[in-house]
């Protein structure tokens, strides 16, 4: 299959491309009825491109178009003229590929769109993609987005890029309603809407004002997995993630959440110097323990480090338990039963990595048997550290 993507440099378009590439070059196999032999990338100002992309093409994403001319009529020219000249030209060599258009929720002319220019010049270019299917016999898909959500300039039509790029960089920004309710779309669920429209498995639809009602015959195309949040939860969010390198608090991400695609979408726009951050080792004569991640259900993950020789623990818990893991080293866990005086000990090392479970009521240590290596221990336990509640007590296992 040869594809065609006009807009192939916008936000959506570098995202789609990107993504059709790993699928043409075998890097994603997750679509495998879905064969690309070409990628034609176009956007508006190559024209002497676009009359070879549309004799060759076998399908077409129509990602082109205006969003923020500087004159409202730049409107109609950015969005419906251009789809006017792209059904011409495929027209003209007889080119019946089907053809998406991505228009906007914008188009339905509803509520606060009633007088969107941009919404006008949607609808226009909706009607000629119809018209032209129709006519012409070839299969024609509209989407009608609402707010997409990735990477993209911040200040120009992103309320959700601008805030990621402030809080990210330390800029003021302005939020003037925090109850403000947004519609987004994040763009790696469009990518999949994409490759499932590739596949045959589209969702269509219908539209009862700005709402989506999913229909199986319905003249427009979905991507259903929106999240509808508001202003004041968006900031609230981006505050959090942006104290995490501080309180080491990683925030809760479920799958799927949106909470977890804006914190993907925030890291994008961290300044390189940002990309690391320092974590505080608490050192000693014996080595140092250092705290990486805190969790708010899981408990936290340090890394401890003992000196050739050095034994590290002695103590037990009522309630809290953890896993000990051997990076790099050898060393010996023990642990003994308090109230039985059972027993029993693990030989662990770096070439085989193993978890170990530190039993409650069993008081434990981890011994480098190493006279010249570091023994490096990833410690994992299901609760954060509290010093008014420590649940840790001094005890010899031998």
């Amino acid at each position: 299959m040869k594809i065609l993507v006009t807009g192939s440099r916008g936000m959506v378009g570098t995202a789609l491309v990107n993504n059709l590439k790993n699928i043409r070059d075998g890097k994603n196999k997750t679509r495998p009825n879905i064969n690309i032999e070409e990628i034609y990338e176009y956007d508006l100002g190559d024209e002497s491109k676009l009359d070879a992309f549309c004799k060759d093409c076998d399908f077409v994403f129509n990602l082109a178009g205006v969003n923020r001319p500087t004159n409202p009529e730049d409107f109609m020219k950015g969005n419906r003229d251009f789809a006017s000249i792209l059904l011409e030209t495929l027209k003209k060599h007889n080119n019946k590929a089907p053809i998406m258009l991505s228009s906007s929720i914008q188009a339905t002319l509803a509520g606060r769109f009633g007088t969107s220019e941009y919404g006008k010049s949607k609808l226009a270019g909706e009607e000629l993609f119809f018209k032209y299917g129709e006519e012409n016999g070839v299969k024609v898909y509209v989407y009608r987005f609402p707010n997409l959500m990735g990477h993209s300039r911040p200040k120009y039509n992103s309320a959700v890029s601008t805030f990621c790029w402030a809080v990210a960089n330390d800029e003021e920004f302005t939020v003037n309603d925090r109850s403000t309710e947004l519609e987004l779309l994040y763009i790696d669920d469009l990518v999949e809407g994409m490759f499932d429209l590739l596949e045959g498995k589209e969702k269509h639809c219908e539209f009862d004002g700005v709402e989506t009602v999913l229909k199986e015959n319905g003249r427009y195309c979905c991507v259903p997995v929106t999240h509808k949040v508001t202003l004041g939860e968006i900031v609230d969010l981006l505050q959090e993630f942006k104290k995490q390198p501080v309180t080491l608090m990683m925030p809760k991400t479920p799958e799927g959440s949106f909470a977890k695609k804006l914190f993907s979408l925030y890291l994008s726009y961290l300044p390189k110097e940002k990309f690391k951050y320092a974590l505080k080792m608490n050192c000693d004569d014996r080595g140092s323990f250092t705290e990486m991640v805190h969790t708010l259900d899981c408990g936290q993950v340090s890394v401890n480090i003992s000196k050739p020789g050095i034994t590290k623990g002695n103590h037990w818990h009522n309630s809290k338990w953890e896993q000990f893991i051997v990076v790099s080293g050898h060393g010996l866990i023990q642990e003994r039963n308090i109230n039985t005086g059972e027993f029993i000990e693990f030989e662990v090392s770096g070439e085989k990595i193993e978890a170990v479970y530190m039993i409650p009521g069993w008081t434990h240590n981890i011994v480098n048997l190493s006279k010249t290596e570091n023994l490096v221990t990833i410690m994992t336990c299901n609760e954060i550290f509290d010093s008014n509640h420590p649940d840790t007590f001094f005890e010899f296992v031998k």
